[in-house]
């Protein structure tokens, strides 16, 4: 479980209880530094998913929110990690980067810019193969990342949450639902 933009792994309380309940193994990171480059965040999430791949003996659903999907998205390239997912889910992610980006000031904030030099950088290292392991939820109501396309990735299989905020769209159950489908599998 892989937070956004200025959050903590808190973001995932909901979602810790209804996994220990169902006895799944799970890590949730702290991605840090809170204001560093989105590829600062790669090492954590490599241990995150070591650690869940050592209980388990299976590649995990990575999910992650807003931000958080664009630094899972670094930790497949950096890693060359396709083998070790087994399906990638984004909430709200800027994939094409937020309108908002253009008044940020720190190293992340500056990254997510629309079409900026790394989200470009990025797209251009990714497979057609790596974008389809991906479910992407995106909304019109998303008042952090939009144009709402800005969170669909091509190739992967894009899913509209109609009405929903931003962070709102974390407690959305057709996202719960759809991590608990991939993990039945």
């Amino acid at each position: 479980l892989v937070h956004g933009f200025v959050c903590n792994r808190g973001l995932w309380n909901p979602w810790m209880s209804r996994l220990r309940m169902r006895d799944r193994a799970f890590v949730a990171v702290n991605l840090e530094p809170i204001w560093g480059s989105i590829d600062e965040y790669v090492t954590l999430i490599d241990a995150a998913v070591e650690r869940v791949q050592d209980v388990t003996g299976l590649p995990p659903v990575v999910v992650a929110h807003s931000m958080g999907g664009l630094a899972t998205r670094a930790w497949l390239r950096d890693r060359d990690a396709d083998a070790r997912v087994h399906r990638v889910i984004t909430v709200g992610t800027p994939h094409h980067g937020t309108w908002l980006g253009r008044f940020a000031l720190s190293a992340n904030g500056r990254q997510m810019r629309t079409a900026s030099p790394w989200i470009t950088r990025l797209a251009a290292q990714e497979s057609a193969a790596r974008r389809s392991a991906f479910t992407c939820f995106f909304g019109h109501c998303d008042n952090i990342v939009f144009p709402a396309a800005t969170a669909t990735l091509e190739g992967a299989e894009n899913r509209h949450l109609p009405g929903v905020a931003h962070l709102a769209m974390v407690y959305a159950p057709e996202v719960y639902a759809e991590l608990e489908r991939w993990l039945d599998q």
